[in-house]
């Protein structure tokens, strides 16, 4: 995978909400680096646009009538769509944000970001990295935990090393680079981390992670 993100970052659209989607639309076409391929106003007319236009990037919602994200997102994974989807959340009201992790997103905006934390997001995403706010990772972690794990293990100095780097949305290649050690080292210390965490993926590791003060203490 390459390290540098597209010079522009192409866009796919998908709200039941005209309104939210124009206003969208009218902050990454005012912003240079980003073109919206596309609008969709539901996961199933989503993912038909998505696997014919191939944006880099798929701002989802979760909740719409005909068709919601967990679905779509789990299609798009189904159909092979090089798309990353990040969710857009209000982040309070959607029980469908676990699901949607599990389900292959990389990751969770809240709607009423500042554009330039979505114009950040939306880069990290075409790289494939997990972008994941503490403001959601709170409200996720009381679902991403698995009720029966036992009592926490502590994490080594460089499982927390590579959690570190994990949360800022650093790629296996640039966490390897940073510490001087193989990707296959970094993929190593990221199953143990899963292990002790009790997740699935990054982004529940990050939640978890924030909920344990692990991270940002």
């Amino acid at each position: 995978m390459s390290e540098h993100a597209p010079e522009t970052v192409t866009l796919l659209l998908v709200d039941d909400h005209p309104v939210v989607r124009d206003g969208l639309r009218g902050m990454f076409e005012s912003s240079p680096g980003f073109r919206v391929l596309g609008e969709a106003s539901n996961g199933v007319e989503g993912v038909e646009l998505a696997l014919r236009l191939d944006p880099d990037v798929v701002l989802m919602d979760l909740r719409m009538p005909g068709g919601g994200g967990v679905a779509a997102i789990t299609e798009l994974g189904r159909r092979g769509a090089r798309a990353k989807v990040l969710v857009l959340t209000t982040y309070d009201t959607d029980s469908d944000t676990l699901p949607a992790i599990e389900a292959g997103a990389t990751g969770y905006l809240l709607k009423d970001a500042p554009r330039e934390e979505l114009f950040t997001a939306v880069r990290a995403a075409a790289l494939g990295r997990t972008v994941l706010s503490p403001a959601v990772a709170s409200r996720l972690v009381s679902r991403v935990r698995a009720p029966s794990t036992p009592a926490a293990e502590p994490l080594s100095g460089r499982e927390r090393e590579v959690l570190e780097l994990v949360a800022k949305g650093t790629s296996n290649r640039e966490i390897a680079k940073e510490l001087f050690i193989s990707e296959a080292t970094v993929k190593t210390h990221l199953a143990h981390l899963y292990a002790k965490l009790g997740a699935k993926d990054r982004a529940a590791a990050v939640a978890v992670a924030y909920e344990r003060r692990i991270l940002g203490t």
